[in-house]
């Protein structure tokens, strides 16, 4: 521009035993299954929000500020981004899915259980408020954020980042309060192949020309 009850089934009843003799000697009954031996042998990791702050604030607070609030507009802001997200893009960055030299360095330093820490401390943090600031772009970038652009089968942004761009958490990320500098460079790495870790963003930002990419990084920053 970023569910379980009980079953309704019930059981079913016994059936009336047959009145014909039977026709031979009962198949014996099979031994249970053996247990899967593809279980996992390790336990999901738990994040610890405590550690990830430490390790913030060595290796990330420079560049994204206190609490992942970026002061910095090609910097993105981090705080109150969803966790999922954010240790996708980590890991893709150490993987080099995501190329940016500096972010794979850092990103290599970390293990994966920092990356969870990193993304639990920042999942909790208050993200502070961003502004819009040209008007006429702002009305433009509105309109496509709700409604997309109809005769090129672009998307509304909205779709996937939620109305007021707070985003679903496991699927798309936060985008309200972004800096406007920060989205639209990605928009266009998206748009000119820079950027290859999403092939649905890189089809919808082909679809968008440089004022109206401005014009929903504009817009972004205002949503709160």
């Amino acid at each position: 521009m970023p569910a379980a009850g009980a079953s309704g089934l019930s059981a079913a009843p016994p059936q009336a035993a047959s009145s014909m003799p039977a026709p031979g000697p009962q198949a014996a009954t099979p031994a249970p299954a053996a247990p899967n031996a593809e279980a996992p042998k390790t336990a999901a990791i738990k994040p610890d929000p405590a550690a990830g702050e430490a390790k913030f604030g060595t290796v990330c607070v420079a560049c994204h500020g206190a609490g992942g609030n970026s002061g910095t507009p090609a910097n993105p802001k981090l705080s109150q981004q969803h966790p999922e997200y954010i240790v996708k893009q980590l890991e893709e960055f150490k993987a080099g899915r995501r190329q940016n030299p500096i972010m794979q360095g850092f990103a290599a330093q970390l293990t994966d259980q920092d990356m969870r820490n990193i993304a639990a401390y920042l999942g909790a943090q208050q993200a502070k408020p961003g502004f819009a600031k040209d008007k006429e772009l702002v009305t433009l970038g509105e309109k496509i954020y709700r409604g997309g652009i109809q005769n090129r089968e672009a998307p509304a942004c909205a779709g996937c980042h939620s109305p007021n761009g707070a985003g679903i958490p496991s699927q798309y990320p936060r985008l309200a309060g972004q800096h406007a500098d920060y989205v639209a460079s990605q928009l266009v790495a998206f748009r000119d192949g820079i950027r290859k870790n999403s092939p649905q963003m890189a089809a919808i930002a082909a679809k968008l020309n440089d004022r109206e990419i401005r014009a929903v990084a504009d817009y972004v920053a205002g949503l709160r």
